[in-house]
């Protein structure tokens, strides 16, 4: 969510985008999920004044800059991917085939997309085991 927001902020600065340009994002989790996290906040540091809102907006959203953009050449993009080697096989057990196959496999991708209909399904179950959206129906 906020990180696709700071990204969005970035992108648009660093390619000097105005008032005629749009740049889509998506903002991919509820506050739902966050209660917990808000409350710890409330009691480790007090109410959430609209002072501090404006702070942080100020700071945090207006104030931010183009520090860390790169613009990656193909070598660096393939660096970058093979990052992935760490999370995806030694901590996921995925294989460094497939690692191979999303850089390579151009239907890689597309296989990844077939799946929506199954990813959603599990989502519903995740939902479903911990009742989170319970008090939603």
């Amino acid at each position: 969510g906020i990180a696709n927001l700071l990204s969005s902020i970035k992108f648009a600065k660093w390619y000097e985008l105005g008032e005629h340009d749009i740049v889509l994002t998506v903002l991919t989790d509820s506050m739902e999920l966050y209660q917990s996290r808000l409350q710890e906040l409330r009691e480790e540091r007090g109410d959430y004044t609209e002072k501090q809102a404006a702070a942080d907006y100020a700071r945090y959203l207006q104030g931010m800059n183009i520090e860390y953009m790169e613009e990656l050449s193909y070598w660096d993009r393939r660096r970058i991917h093979n990052l992935k080697y760490y999370t995806w096989v030694e901590q996921q057990g995925k294989t460094y085939a497939e690692i191979q196959a999303q850089w390579y496999d151009r239907e890689y991708w597309e296989s990844v997309h077939q799946q929506v209909g199954h990813i959603d399904e599990l989502i519903r179950e995740f939902n479903a085991r911990t009742g989170l959206l319970k008090e939603f129906e």
